[in-house]
């Protein structure tokens, strides 16, 4: 079982950031998978929001890129290394990720309603790279953010990240 959510976090954030890839240099590509891992950590704490949902997913496991790949046109094969990383991405934390990326009020909303979960206590988390991007930031994830590009990923599952982010939703349970 997981303890945590490091395995998919991980595993959502390459896809997106090789489906979505900065186009200069290095510190580019460390900006984007910085956006990247930040959208898809709030999301993937909406997601599975309780210790029990994440001990869940861990046995159930997260269902795996092959709708995003073929949805994103990138649907061939995956090489024998890449299969098992890719087993551990998880659609709609990757959608869900995908509309925060794409809608900064949105993004807004989600690090708000996280606030009092069990994934937010003890030290303070900032999703400022999320939430204020500065130029370069912008600049290293021009696809990354960009709503026309995203929005196949984020229609997939963009109507229950809003009924999760309802008022009256509990994240605390």
């Amino acid at each position: 079982m997981l303890a945590d959510l490091s395995p998919l976090i991980a595993a959502t954030t390459q896809w997106l950031t090789r489906a979505y890839p900065a186009g200069g240099g290095a510190l580019d590509g460390a900006l984007l998978e910085a956006q990247a891992r930040q959208a898809v950590t709030v999301a993937a704490w909406l997601r599975y929001p309780t210790p029990m949902d994440v001990a869940l997913v861990g046995v159930a496991g997260p269902g795996g890129s092959a709708r995003l790949d073929w949805i994103t046109g990138t649907g061939e094969a995956p090489t024998p290394g890449e299969y098992a990383w890719r087993t551990w991405v998880d659609e709609v934390v990757a959608s869900w990720a995908a509309c925060l990326l794409a809608d900064p009020e949105l993004a807004h909303s989600a690090v708000a309603a996280l606030t009092g979960s069990h994934h937010t206590t003890g030290s303070p988390v900032a999703f400022r790279r999320l939430l204020t991007p500065d130029d370069p930031d912008r600049r290293a994830a021009a696809l990354l953010r960009h709503p026309d590009l995203l929005a196949p990923v984020a229609a997939l599952h963009h109507a229950g990240l809003l009924t999760t982010l309802e008022p009256g939703q509990s994240l605390t349970a």
